[in-house]
């Protein structure tokens, strides 16, 4: 079968672009992480606790993607929240959680990888 390079190309163009909405859109530039975060904002590691474990952001607060429905009231509204995991796709999944739940202002920051230093 020979397929020509035109199709190929827009697969590839096709599944990096559901790729990119899957986690959660572009990534939001450190700067503007770290801004929020000494600005206040809840940080919120979404990975296992196995995986918090083995190593986390400073001062976050590890709630299971699993966990999150049931805990969303722990948390403020109104107060801007960042969320990671290992590579953002757990985040974007509960950043679309949060912000279907009325949260005003949640970044998804990707992977712990992609967090401020």
């Amino acid at each position: 079968m020979n397929v020509s390079p035109w199709v190929v190309a827009a697969l590839v163009v096709a599944s990096f672009l559901v790729v990119r909405r899957f986690m959660g859109g572009s990534r939001v530039p450190s700067n503007i992480l770290l801004e929020k975060i000494k600005a206040g904002a809840k940080v919120l590691d979404v990975r296992s606790p196995d995986e918090f474990r083995g190593g986390a952001y400073p001062g976050a607060l590890n709630v299971p993607v699993q966990d999150l429905g049931r805990r969303l009231q722990e948390f403020a509204k109104d107060k801007p929240v960042v969320l990671y995991c290992a590579s953002g796709a757990r985040s974007a999944a509960a950043a679309r959680m949060m912000k279907q739940a009325g949260f005003a202002d949640v970044t998804n920051a990707g992977g712990l990888h992609d967090m401020p230093r």
